[in-house]
């Protein structure tokens, strides 16, 4: 059973930078794609940001494409979202998840989660 730990979650000033990382420990291989989402209170969870597991291929949401970046290093089982000019409406908690579909389709595992708090 793969598990899944983010960190990097903090309270920082709106045009400031963080960097979230998400370790995955356990049978990674046997997915296909991680993904970074988030849930505001009050919202719904939205899906910001995707990468394959197969060849690194990344996709962004059109709401943070020009300020956050997925990345992962293969070497340490760990998917990253460098995210920078944060907003105070960036503030939720993140998650990331991995799935079996090539395209962060339903997801499988979850992690527990990050908070992330931008103020103005």
């Amino acid at each position: 059973q793969v598990r899944l730990v983010e960190s990097g979650g903090d309270l920082v000033q709106s045009g400031g930078s963080l960097r979230l990382s998400c370790a995955a420990s356990g049978f990674i291989k046997d997915y296909y794609s991680a993904g970074w989402f988030r849930q505001a209170p009050g919202k719904e969870r939205e899906e910001i940001s995707c990468i394959s597991l197969i060849d690194g291929s990344p996709y962004s949401a059109d709401s943070v494409k020009d300020r956050f970046t997925i990345s992962i290093d293969n070497a340490k089982n760990t998917v990253y979202l460098q995210m920078k000019s944060l907003k105070p409406e960036d503030t939720a908690v993140y998650y990331c998840a991995v799935s079996t579909s090539l395209s962060c389709g339903p997801m499988d595992i979850w992690g527990q989660g990050t908070q992330v708090t931008v103020s103005s």
